[in-house]
């Protein structure tokens, strides 16, 4: 999957389209399956998929702002249940498309607007003018329960990994890394966990949390 790099100000922003950045959970559907990010098929039930089109999309299997572990609750379980009525698969990206984001976000429209399934359906992308525009908005959504705010380059292909040509605007700056072990919990701790022992991506490795 393509993976959003920290946004820093100083870029021509009339050259990115803007979305809200849901707290979901993302999936990837590769033309018959719901796929995770870790790359475990999702258990989803076969009407929630009807009617999906036959090529791979990009997106977040999503219920509402603030609603993330309701979300992952769902999705995460082994055996497809009704649960699965509340969400929606909110696409951004098709992988497989070829093409540049802003051909590929016509495509979507397309593919959107030939589909009579209600469980998919498209993130809303614009453009913004200036730097004070976009402040303003990232603004309104998170005052409005939201996370924050995704550029994407509207010239660039798809490609795996971190990608600067994909960027994520939040009022805090948050990492993500793998856990590769954990220290034992010490004291009244005893026979837990004590903290994990993570990696990032440029390899720094080091330990976070206490007492879990």
């Amino acid at each position: 999957l393509m993976l959003a790099d920290i946004y820093r100000q100083g870029i021509d922003i009339s050259q990115y389209r803007i979305s809200e950045k849901l707290d979901g959970v993302r999936a990837r559907w590769d033309g018959t399956r719901l796929i995770s990010r870790g790359g475990n098929v999702f258990s989803a039930p076969e009407w929630f998929t009807i009617g999906f089109p036959a090529v791979p999309l990009d997106g977040e299997l999503w219920i509402g702002r603030g609603r993330y572990e309701e979300v992952s609750s769902i999705v995460r379980t082994q055996q497809p249940h009704e649960g699965w009525r509340n969400v929606r698969l909110m696409v951004f990206d098709l992988p497989a498309h070829g093409g540049t984001f802003e051909q590929r976000v016509m495509a979507l429209n397309r593919l959107k607007a030939e589909s009579d399934s209600p469980y998919w359906d498209i993130i809303e992308q614009r453009h913004i003018g200036n730097e004070e525009d976009l402040q303003k908005w990232l603004q309104a959504v998170i005052d409005e329960g939201g996370e924050g705010l995704i550029l994407h380059r509207d010239s660039a292909l798809y490609s795996s990994g971190r990608s600067q040509d994909l960027l994520k605007l939040k009022p805090f700056t948050d990492a993500e890394a793998t856990v590769i072990g954990y220290r034992p919990g010490k004291g009244q701790f005893a026979g837990r966990i004590g903290s994990l022992t993570v990696r990032t991506d440029q390899g720094v490795i080091f330990s976070t949390g206490s007492g879990l």
